[in-house]
């Protein structure tokens, strides 16, 4: 039988009184590569990434984007380890996201990312009105590992129902070991609205100007300076906040023929919810049977 290649360097090592050693030192070189390689349950990867948040109050999306987010997405990417950049621009603020290579020191590359926003302010228009950049930096851990929707398909449930429900989970959810950071999205916010009834306020001899004005000056907190007592000096605050639609509903705004006038006298205050800031729909399968063609309010925890 002729043996190729493999078959004859197999029958030369068979006879050879130095493969057992040879197959010992294999063993031994691959425990000690075993044990000498250092291991982790959660290996800790520097994967750095960061928003840079910029304010530009009444600027509408697209004067946001040329003016702001564009020049600085330039100047963001001559980053050092910087890998993309990325810009969102709404209405009166720009978000840029700056990813940087995997293996960066995340140290080494806020600092990068600090300076160059710091050294960058020329390339910001001046005069109208654009406020400084504030640098929050993100992490793998800011990635969401799980989202939890909330829906219902009873028309009676709404979004602030289910925001509602939303967000005595995130209560619960936050007290497990663990957890980081746990976001409501889609959950419109609470709000105390006042509707004016524009008759009633003629009657009263009141403006809508007037009214407002009322609203927001009894709305104020303060400090205006210290109390000193024998044991220190404590803080004096000065007016509430409105906590409820009776606070707002009591105040006094006016006096009118020697009565006074109420803001429930003028207007209807209702607790109500206000506008949220994103919207999350969930699809269901009987497409066009349902509200919205298929679709519900739906509340998202992630």
């Amino acid at each position: 039988m002729r043996l190729g290649i493999s078959g004859r360097l197999a029958k030369a090592f068979q006879a050879q009184a130095l493969t057992p050693v040879l197959a010992l030192a294999g063993l031994m070189l691959g425990l000690a590569a075993v044990m000498m390689t250092p291991r982790e349950e959660e290996p800790q990867i520097d994967v750095t990434m960061a928003n840079v948040i910029v304010p530009f109050p009444g600027a509408s999306a697209r004067d946001v984007e040329h003016l702001v987010a564009t020049p600085l997405e330039r100047v963001l990417s001559e980053i050092e380890g910087s890998k993309h950049v990325y810009s969102a621009s709404r209405t009166g603020v720009a978000v840029l996201t700056v990813e940087f290579e995997v293996g960066v020191p995340r140290q080494a590359a806020l600092v990068r990312l600090h300076d160059k926003v710091l050294s960058s302010g020329d390339v910001l228009p001046q005069g109208l009105g654009v406020g400084p950049p504030l640098v929050k930096p993100l992490g793998i851990d800011d990635v969401p590992v799980i989202a939890l929707t909330l829906w219902s398909d009873d028309p009676a449930v709404d979004r602030e129902a289910l925001a509602e429900v939303a967000r005595t989970l995130q209560t619960e959810l936050k007290r497990v070991p663990g957890t980081r950071g746990i976001e409501v999205i889609g959950a419109p916010e609470r709000a105390l609205r006042v509707v004016p009834d524009s008759t009633k306020l003629a009657a009263h001899g009141l403006s809508l100007s007037e009214l407002g004005a009322a609203l927001a000056a009894a709305n104020v907190v303060a400090e205006p300076g210290l109390r000193v007592t024998a044991d220190g000096a404590i803080p004096v605050t000065v007016g509430t906040w409105f906590a409820n639609v009776d606070d707002i509903a009591e105040l006094q705004i006016a006096v009118a023929e020697g009565k006074s006038v109420r803001v429930a006298d003028v207007a209807e205050v209702r607790a109500d919810a206000d506008r949220p800031e994103t919207y999350v729909w969930h699809g269901t399968p009987a497409a066009g049977r349902g509200p919205l063609d298929g679709r519900v309010p739906a509340v998202t925890l992630a």
